[in-house]
């Protein structure tokens, strides 16, 4: 906050002076020293209107921010008039403006040993950050839930005058969607203990990269509460606002700088989600400097909600159906979806060849502790009826557990027949995550060949016999939400309507 180009007002002939204001401060600059000074407003997350908050809310702001920048924050001043007292602020060391990382960033200048820097710091925080039981339950679904609906609440009066109402309400119901589905990943990530008092507003404004290390400035300190969550919810905040300046590579950059200085695990879809919310953080933040006439962007508030979406698009996970009769492809362009969507690839094949393995039927199919018994016999009778149903069990089951926890599944299977569609279904609603089915199809004489020779081959997980598969191709029920994927042509022809039908951009 000591000086973002973007926020500078007043500024002195001479240089002698200088002044800048925020949504909730203004900052007096004279020669080496910064003077904060809080508004007196009042907005549903935060109240300054009276003198003690006022000066309570400085004390708490030098004490926690001397935790990341002790030589910086001074101390708490009292402004008066003789006796009398008008006011209280923070009293800061003046930081050269030229090195902040802001700046620096729309200069177009190498910061890659900076931002590591910033990593290092933030993860020594959160090494040695607070953590308890009511830190924790910030982080829960609930809670998360109920600190989107808080900032919706703040943002009520914008909608349709600053934003699309129609958007904005599409950005929540997917917000909702992902905390639904996703209730085991946040117990997770509080059980394994990455939940603390962090910095909660870690923006690229804040932070001064200096010869002797970086400074970071201004956490928030207005509300504990809105301070505690997940370590990656304070790195998605620097990521988001890298990226909101058009340096996405860095963003990227910098959070895989945070995992290796930190060790924290970092779901790909927890990321998106954080950054989603920082987004929506950001979004009214954008709308309070418009209505108070500190900024004329208008435009800023519609790219960070389209900005938000994009994010929860991604976090939510997907379950897409690869099915069809044996030698229709599906494997093939299945493991392919795997790669390019970074999911999990389940398999009715992959769970038979374990049974197989663990004593051919008569273990357990294990995953993630569940599983099911596998009968012993030939390949047909591991077809059977009762023999598929368990193993699409097993896979739904395993299936499960990956989208609750956040990660895509691409479940390889012929799935021909309506029961065994809805059973995935099902698990699609319980877990929030998007449904796409593709089924593969080639000629009759097409799948006969490529199952023959497949056998021939040796080394596959299917066992399916020619016999097997036309009996299995005869069984199969319509199947008329799927998306048809002809296999018969180029296996760049094939991917390329799996990727449409997927909404990607392009097939790789």
């Amino acid at each position: 906050m000591t000086g973002s180009a973007q926020e500078e007002r007043g500024v002195a002939r001479g240089g002698l002076a200088m002044a800048v204001e925020t949504h909730m401060s203004v900052l007096f600059f004279y020669g080496d020293r910064v003077l904060k000074v809080r508004r007196p407003v009042e907005y549903g997350f935060a109240d300054f209107s009276d003198p003690a908050r006022r000066r309570a809310d400085c004390d708490r702001e030098v004490e926690l921010n001397r935790r990341l920048s002790p030589d910086v924050y001074l101390g708490t001043a009292t402004i008066s008039l003789g006796d009398e007292v008008l006011e209280h602020g923070v009293l800061m060391r003046r930081l050269p403006a030229d090195r902040n990382l802001e700046r620096l960033v729309r200069r177009g200048e190498p910061v890659d040993t900076e931002l590591r820097e910033v990593a290092r710091a933030l993860a020594r925080l959160h090494e040695h950050a607070a953590r308890s039981a009511t830190i924790d339950a910030s982080a829960t679904a609930e809670a998360l839930w109920q600190r989107w609906q808080a900032t919706e609440e703040s943002l009520s009066r914008f909608v349709g005058s600053f934003f699309d109402g129609t958007t904005y309400r599409e950005l929540t119901a997917r917000a909702r969607r992902y905390l639904d589905g996703r209730r085991e990943l946040f117990e997770e990530r509080i059980q394994r203990g990455a939940v603390c008092d962090g910095h909660g507003d870690l923006q690229a404004s804040d932070i001064f990269c200096l010869a002797d290390g970086p400074r970071i400035l201004d956490c928030l300190e207005f509300d504990d509460e809105l301070r505690y969550g997940d370590v990656l919810a304070d790195a998605a905040f620097l990521a988001f606002d890298l990226e909101r300046l058009g340096a996405a590579e860095l963003a990227d950059a910098f959070l895989a700088d945070y995992g290796r200085e930190s060790g924290v695990e970092q779901p790909p879809s927890l990321v998106h989600f954080y950054v989603a919310t920082r987004a929506h953080v950001r979004l009214l933040v954008a709308c309070l400097r418009l209505e108070l006439g500190l900024d004329q962007d208008r435009s800023e508030p519609e790219r960070l909600v389209r900005l938000a979406g994009a994010h929860l698009e991604k976090a939510l996970p997907r379950m897409v159906l690869v099915g069809g009769p044996p030698g229709s492809g599906k494997t093939t362009l299945a493991e392919w979806l795997g790669q390019r969507l970074d999911a999990e690839v389940l398999s009715t094949d992959h769970l038979r060849a374990e049974g197989r393995a663990e004593g051919q039927g008569e273990g357990r199919v294990e995953g993630h502790g569940v599983g099911e018994r596998e009968p012993a016999g030939s390949p047909e009778d591991r077809y059977s009826e009762a023999a598929r149903a368990a193993v699409y069990d097993s896979m739904l089951e395993r299936a499960r557990v990956h989208l609750h926890k956040g990660r895509s599944v691409v479940l390889d299977a012929t799935w021909q027949t309506v029961t065994l569609r809805r059973m995935a279904a099902a698990v699609a609603r319980e877990t929030s995550a998007d449904q796409v089915e593709l089924r593969c199809d080639a000629p009759r004489a097409h799948r006969r060949a490529r199952v023959v020779a497949r056998l021939q081959r040796g080394g596959s997980e299917s066992e399916a016999t020619a016999e097997v598969a036309e009996t299995l191709a005869a069984e199969e029920e319509p199947w008329p939400t799927a998306t048809l994927v002809d296999t018969s042509g180029t296996v760049e022809e094939a991917r390329s309507a799996a990727a449409r039908a997927l909404g990607l951009v392009r097939a790789a």
